[in-house]
């Protein structure tokens, strides 16, 4: 299908899947020579940013995000922004102001968060290139449950100028896409120093492509996934011992804190990054202004945020709190610390760490409905590790459970080495038969 005919036929399959939050007025291509979309927590000048929140609704940045100025530099048009979890806040993009993308492979199902739009967007758009942002595992989730490639590069790889944050420390820019060999070329286009964002101004050149020659995969890797998944996965072991791979078991103890270290940094680092969301400076400005400051924002946020902002901004100001800090978020820095330093020694010895990169296939949204927000955080397990240390990874599609959903599973590579990622995705796409969803366009 030409590209002007999927610009035509945005809007009647958006109505289906609502993968996209803002889609362009525009229906001809001109001279583009790539359509992507970006996730609606970046800056747009031409379209309006809300980050999947209320509380933001209606506001249109004056300015491009770098990875969304550097992709139109290089000929893309951006063609819509694509819907998520209010401010990255959840598992399944449930969490979103503006109505919950369906998996192209089961409508019923979740397509993973927060970046469920951007990856139900590369599943059904034939040749569609999705900007994702991952702070906990929100693209390689989306990437898993929607049966594509999504990779996240080392923290700072990518500017972070434009982009609404969650967690300063955490939130990186990546790739979603339905063939290996866009991530790479497109995280090129994005990477690259920016003065406007300090963090990604040191950095070593990408580099060449390496071959990947070994793998570790942690001794705790498959437990508590289920047997649809740990069957693929060890199906995928076998297939990356048939391309020449060396498979080693490792111990790394210290991945399974992970999960609570990570929600008390991001969390802390939410609650003052939404500090700023009050009524006055962005999206709605309204309320009784003769209130005092204090019932006016309350009054204003309460009514706009929704339910898992709100939860992480209670937990994120508790941790902070003065005879908190040490108890909670200081110890979760020494955590993150532990787990980098693990995989470092680990990564040493081979060029990957391997793991499925979820528990489950995406469950039913009538299942999520009856999940408490412990058990959605528990989701994260194994996404979680990398993205508290900064370490690159990605996900590829490796199998399919009995009902035909998709199932990944999750390379780690080290920081700054996203050169061996690449040729992994490209060379594992050409030993796997992958099954796209009967709706495309």
């Amino acid at each position: 299908m030409s590209a002007t005919s999927i610009l035509s036929s945005l809007s009647k399959i958006n109505e289906k899947y609502q993968m996209f939050r803002t889609i362009t007025s525009d229906t001809e291509v001109g001279e583009a020579k790539f359509l992507f979309s970006a996730k609606d927590n970046l800056t747009s000048k031409d379209m309006e940013t809300c980050s999947g929140s209320k509380i933001l609704e209606g506001y249109r940045p004056p300015f491009d995000a770098t990875s969304i100025a550097r992709m139109r530099e290089a000929g893309g048009m951006l063609v819509g922004k694509t819907n998520m979890d209010e401010f990255g806040f959840g598992t399944f993009s449930t969490n979103s102001a503006f109505g919950v993308p369906r998996n192209p492979y089961g409508p019923e199902r979740s397509c993973g968060g927060s970046s469920g739009g951007a990856a139900c967007a590369a599943a059904v758009m034939e040749g569609h290139v999705a900007i994702g942002v991952s702070t906990g595992g929100s693209i390689c989730c989306p990437a898993s449950f929607c049966g594509v490639y999504g990779m996240v590069p080392t923290y700072g790889r990518v500017s972070r100028y434009g982009l609404l944050d969650y967690g300063n420390s955490l939130d990186k820019i990546g790739i979603i896409s339905a063939k290996a060999s866009d991530l790479g070329k497109y995280i090129g286009i994005m990477a690259g120093s920016d003065p406007k964002d300090p963090t990604s101004c040191m950095q070593p050149d990408m580099g060449a492509r390496r071959k990947l020659k070994s793998v570790a995969v942690p001794k705790d890797a498959t437990e508590g996934v289920s047997e649809d998944v740990r069957t693929a996965f060890i199906n995928g072991l076998e297939t990356l011992k048939s391309m020449g791979v060396d498979v080693a078991t490792v111990e790394m103890p210290s991945l399974k804190y992970a999960i609570p270290a990570y929600y008390v940094i991001a969390t802390s680092e939410a609650s003052t990054n939404l500090a700023r969301y009050c009524g006055m400076r962005y999206g709605h400005q309204e309320g009784d202004l003769s209130l005092k400051f204090d019932d006016y924002f309350t009054s204003f946020r309460s009514q706009y945020f929704g339910q898992e902002a709100k939860r992480r901004i209670l937990l994120g100001t508790f941790t902070r709190m003065v005879g908190f800090r040490d108890r909670y978020y200081s110890k979760a820095r020494m955590v993150r610390q532990s787990i980098i330093e693990e995989y470092r020694s680990v990564l040493g010895e081979c060029d990957a760490v391997l793991t499925p990169t979820m528990p489950f296939v995406s469950p039913k949204f009538s299942d999520i409905s009856k999940m408490t927000p412990l058990e959605s955080y528990k989701a994260d397990i194994l996404t979680g590790p990398p993205n508290i240390a900064g370490m690159p990874h990605a996900s590829v599609p490796c199998g399919y459970d009995r009902d035909g959903m998709p199932i990944g599973m999750q390379f780690v590579a080290d920081q700054w080495d996203e050169g061996v990622l690449f040729s992994a995705a490209e060379e594992w796409e050409k030993n796997f038969e992958s099954v796209r969803p009967e709706v495309s366009i």
